[in-house]
């Protein structure tokens, strides 16, 4: 059930509501909105934050009862931490703490106070907005999974008050919006990856796409394999060879531009406005092809799909948004298993770029799929090109699972997208992807082979993508590290949707101004 957000203006002691959420500094004054509920409350409050009650570590949390003087059956005082060393990410993690409270208590409703004195430095209102309606919307979310379990006392408030001192400017309540079309794009993303490879199919992803494009009309077209085959998609069919599951080639196309219209592929360049197009792997599950895997955590390569997802995702975003952006998702969706006909070390396959391509390693097959869907980008005319997917375990080696890998032909483009990150707190980190590195993919019996040995591995293989992204402006987001968690907490995150809708929401700025 998606949260659903209000405004009121009004002192935050007198709406009755669950729960009352307060962010405070365990170092300074209260801010005025919390002194409003001291006074009613008698000086409790600033009694519980000198005594230490509340620890000062930003996200900390204090639940209380009853407050007399105030009409909220709950008031949840977060910690901001000390106001020295105050920033975006305290207050994220303070957001998220709140939406972990939300989420998890029986009140059915409740409320936040925003104001001014407790956002970062150099952040206003409109931007807290839209990252607090994600953050909390996000938090709210649970998959679905199939059990014969029930939970028998439904948790979670699910209407929210966001309490303000004065009326919102209309950037302020589209900024709400637009935070809850992100959480909902993320929820999408986080199903489609959570769902076993059984059930998440190249069909099945191709599905979703069609009913996401009835339900806010815009363009579906699939491909199944004899239409890849006629465009010579040589790459992306060799990873499908081993498996029963049939190929699919999603193309969707959003024209918030001019709504209603379609565009359709064309090579006729210069004509209408150019799109941003996001391409998408769709490897629904990886068995490494030939080149197994070791059956350690090989449960978790149904998460090979999280850029096709995330793309997904996005145009659900959009859609909900009703960004006035053009953009178009490509998603090459297979599924990469051992057989009798699957692809072998040592075969030699022709890309649609007409590029022929030695393939040493199956397992690096998501390279194979995108080529292609890159190749195919082109007909678009596309003002940038941006591919999201969980390409290489070498990313994860060089950067952790913090922030996602970045890697551009273009450094404008790759400022753009890290300024992104940095305002989503979806944050990317940024590798080389110099000429040298492509001497690495040397190939004696093809114009090159698809991995490039043991060093570089996120980086060769951004290598081997940018031979068929020179047309355009292009971009890399290797998100293996950030795609999904594993352990107790296991599961997709919903990444890079929060920095892929920063950035559609910054470009569409850019376009109505």
């Amino acid at each position: 059930m998606p949260v659903k957000f209000t405004i009121k203006i009004t002192s935050p002691e007198k709406p009755e509501t669950g729960l009352l959420v307060l962010s405070v500094f365990v170092d300074t004054l209260l801010p005025p909105a919390c002194q409003a509920v001291n006074e009613a409350a008698q000086d409790k409050l600033s009694g519980f934050i000198s005594s230490n009650e509340l620890d000062e570590k930003a996200g900390s949390t204090l639940l209380l009862h009853g407050l007399a003087g105030v009409a909220a059956e709950r008031v949840l005082l977060v910690s901001l931490g000390k106001s020295g060393s105050f920033g975006d990410r305290a207050w994220r993690n303070a957001l998220t703490a709140v939406g972990r409270a939300f989420a998890d208590t029986r009140a059915k409703d409740g409320a936040i106070v925003l104001e001014e004195a407790t956002l970062p430095p150099g952040r206003d209102l409109t931007w807290a907005l839209r990252q607090a309606s994600r953050i909390i919307a996000d938090c709210a979310y649970r998959f679905n999974a199939p059990s014969v379990k029930s939970e028998s006392v439904k948790r979670g408030a699910h209407e929210i008050a966001f309490l303000l001192s004065s009326e919102p400017s209309q950037p302020q309540k589209e900024a709400i919006r637009h935070g809850q079309a992100i959480a909902e794009g993320m929820a999408l993303t986080k199903d489609l990856a959570n769902l076993g490879a059984n059930v998440c199919t190249p069909g099945k992803l191709a599905e979703t796409a069609l009913a996401l494009g009835k339900q806010f009309k815009f363009d579906v077209d699939v491909l199944e394999r004899g239409g890849m085959e006629k465009l010579g998609m040589g790459a992306l069919l060799s990873v499908a060879r081993g498996s029963n599951q049939e190929p699919q080639f999603i193309i969707m196309q959003y024209r918030g531009s001019s709504p209603g219209k379609s565009r359709k592929p064309s090579k006729n360049k210069g004509s209408g406005s150019r799109p941003i197009v996001l391409v998408g792997k769709g490897i629904t599950f990886d068995s490494g092809g030939i080149s197994l895997k070791p059956g350690a955590e090989m449960d978790e390569m149904k998460y090979d799909m999280c850029g096709a997802a995330s793309v997904i995702g996005v145009f659900k975003a959009i859609a909900l948004m009703r960004l006035p952006v053009d953009v178009v998702g490509l998603v090459p969706a297979a599924e990469n298993m051992p057989s009798g006909n699957a692809s072998r070390p040592g075969d030699v396959v022709r890309s649609m770029s007409g590029q022929t391509i030695e393939i040493l390693n199956t397992d690096a097959e998501g390279r194979l799929v995108l080529c292609d869907a890159l190749t195919y980008a082109e007909r678009f005319d596309p003002d940038c090109v941006i591919d999201i997917a969980t390409l290489t375990g070498a990313c994860i080696v060089a950067l952790g699972k913090i922030p996602s890998g970045l890697l551009s032909t273009d450094n404008a483009l790759a400022v753009e997208l890290a300024q992104s990150g940095l305002d989503s707190g979806d944050r990317v980190w940024r590798l080389p992807l110099w000429e040298e590195y492509q001497e690495l993919l040397k190939s004696n019996f093809a114009d090159m082979a698809n991995i490039g040995g043991r060093f570089g591995g996120a980086i060769t293989g951004a290598a081997f993508l940018s031979r068929f992204a020179e047309a355009y402006k292009w971009a890399h987001l290797d998100i293996a590290g950030t795609a999904w968690l594993s352990g107790e907490a296991k599961g997709a995150t919903g990444r890079p949707l929060p920095l892929l809708g920063e950035f559609l929401i910054n470009r569409a700025r850019v376009r109505k101004h």
